[in-house]
Formats: C-alpha cells, sequence, structure tokens
C-alpha cells in the first residue's frame, strides 16, 4: 500500500516561542519512504534532530506571530504484516534492552492498577499475539467511542470507569492492559487512511515475537492503512506540537489518500 499523507499546520506563536514538532513520518521496517517534502512559511531556522531509536524524527524552530506549516509524504508500508494470534511473547529475560520501559507504569498508562484485571480477564490465555487481540476485543465490547468523552488529563484508569473515550483513550487502555500482562506495549500517532473526520490518529504497538506490530484499538483503520509519526511511553511523548508558551490555532488540515505513484525511488530530503 502506498499512501500520500499530508498535514497543513497554521498557528499565531506568541513572541518568541519554541517548538517542536513531529509531523514527519517515522523511520521503520515495514514503511519506506519514497519522497517527501516540508515548507515553512515564514522561513525559520530550523533544527532537524536524528531519528532516534523509535524512528521519530522531529523538528525544533522558534517562531513568532502566523507560521504556516506543510509537509508531505508518499509512503510505501506493503511490508506490514497484521497480528496474528500465534505471534510468540516473549519472558521478560528473553526482550532486548529497548523494550524494557514499555513494561512499566507511565503518566496516562498506569498499568500496575491494572494487573489483577488483566489476570484474570486474559491471564489464561498463553500466545502473545492471542492475548492482544483479546485485549482489542474486549476494548471493543466495552468501551465507546464517543467525541468529547475525555479530555487531555484523562487516563488509561479514567476511561476504564468511564467506559468511553476517543482514539487516544482507546490507546491508553489498551497498552495499560498490554503492559499489565507483561507484554511491552508504546503509543504511536499516525496518519490514517480513511479516518472520519481526518486527523493524527492514536494507535499503539506490542512487542511480540522480535518486533514491534501495529494495532488500532478503536478499529477504525487497517494496520496496513497506518503510517507511524511519533512514538513513546503515551500521549506525553507523541504530541505534534509541543510549545514554550502559548500559541493559537488558525487551522489545521490532515489528509492521507491512495498514492496514483506506483514507482519506488529514494526519499527526497526536507
Amino acid at each position: 500500500m502506498k499512501l500520500c499523507v499530508s498535514s497543513d499546520l497554521a498557528y499565531t506563536f506568541q513572541s518568541d516561542t519554541h517548538a517542536i514538532i513531529s509531523i514527519q513520518a517515522a523511520l521503520a521496517p515495514d514503511q519506506k519512504i519514497m519522497s517527501e517534502s516540508l515548507h515553512v512559511e515564514p522561513e525559520a531556522d530550523l533544527v532537524f534532530d536524528a531519528p532516534d531509536e523509535r524512528g521519530e524524527r522531529r523538528f525544533r524552530a522558534c517562531f513568532s506571530g502566523d507560521v504556516h506549516i506543510r509537509y508531505e509524504a508518499i509512503v510505501d508500508n506493503g511490508l506490514r504484516q497484521e497480528l496474528t494470534p500465534t505471534t510468540h511473547r516473549h519472558t521478560w529475560s528473553e526482550l532486548p534492552q529497548h523494550a524494557l520501559p514499555f513494561l512499566m507504569p507511565s503518566r496516562y498508562c498506569p498499568s500496575d492498577k491494572f494487573m489483577s484485571f488483566a489476570q484474570r480477564q486474559f491471564g489464561h490465555i498463553d500466545q502473545g499475539g492471542e492475548v492482544v487481540i483479546a485485549v482489542l476485543e474486549w476494548l471493543s465490547a466495552h468501551i465507546d467511542y464517543v467525541s468529547g468523552a475525555s479530555h487531555s488529563g484523562t487516563t488509561a484508569e479514567d476511561t476504564f470507569v468511564q467506559r468511553a473515550g476517543v482514539c487516544r483513550d482507546f490507546t491508553h487502555l489498551g497498552i495499560s492492559l498490554c503492559r499489565a500482562l507483561s507484554i511491552p506495549a508504546r503509543a504511536v500517532s499516525a496518519y490514517a487512511l480513511d479516518l472520519d473526520p481526518p486527523d493524527f490518529h492514536a494507535v499503539f504497538e506490542v512487542y511480540l515475537d522480535g518486533g514491534w506490530w501495529l494495532v488500532d484499538p478503536t478499529g477504525m483503520v487497517p494496520v496496513k492503512n497506518l503510517v507511524r509519526i511519533g512514538i513513546g511511553r503515551d500521549a506525553a511523548d507523541i504530541a505534534f506540537l509541543s510549545t514554550s508558551s502559548g500559541c493559537e490555532l488558525i487551522e489545521q488540515t490532515v489528509r492521507v489518500v491512495t498514492s496514483p505513484n506506483q514507482r519506488t525511488g529514494s526519499g527526497t530530503s526536507v
């Protein structure tokens, strides 16, 4: 699947506001960036951070006044595989070091508070893929997708009690349950094909059988229709825009379509 993704961000920034932006497609074994471009108006001195060990790419700048940021890319994620029930679950001693932080509780994912419930509900399932699929099925059956049901401070514990939320809430609860079952899980911001309404989408991935597997806890988007952007412990790590002081939204548009460009090629540096 080749997807053409784009995001247009228009904001008014207070004078000398420092910003960290994460809107570029991540580098990952299952998604190849065929071409991309980034435009910022008015021009600014951009600091591009090298991809971290998770493949996320960020850039930084100091903005003032009205700023328009546009990013476009064509991404081929044809190598992506869907999680299967027989996918192997690792013991803690088998896990690579980089996966260990994603076993632990975090700000929005207090997985330690879910251990009794998770073991009672899913502890009888042995295979890693099967237990993650069971978690996803439980979320679908017990949590309603309701716009406005949560806010920026809502945690997985809140969602578990309220039984309603949006994509980030499904993601936080899914991560918490997986971590409580000794499966490393981390949050992912993504471009998503056919998401209604179009926006950045929150999903998560689990570490099983020697790699990270994407899943959408809302069930709204097949994993082949996702393009990773940011990766972290929870929503606190994957914001598309973080600023040192206030800013005002003028307009924001996120667009994903299937790409008419079926040729392979090297990515264009931004």
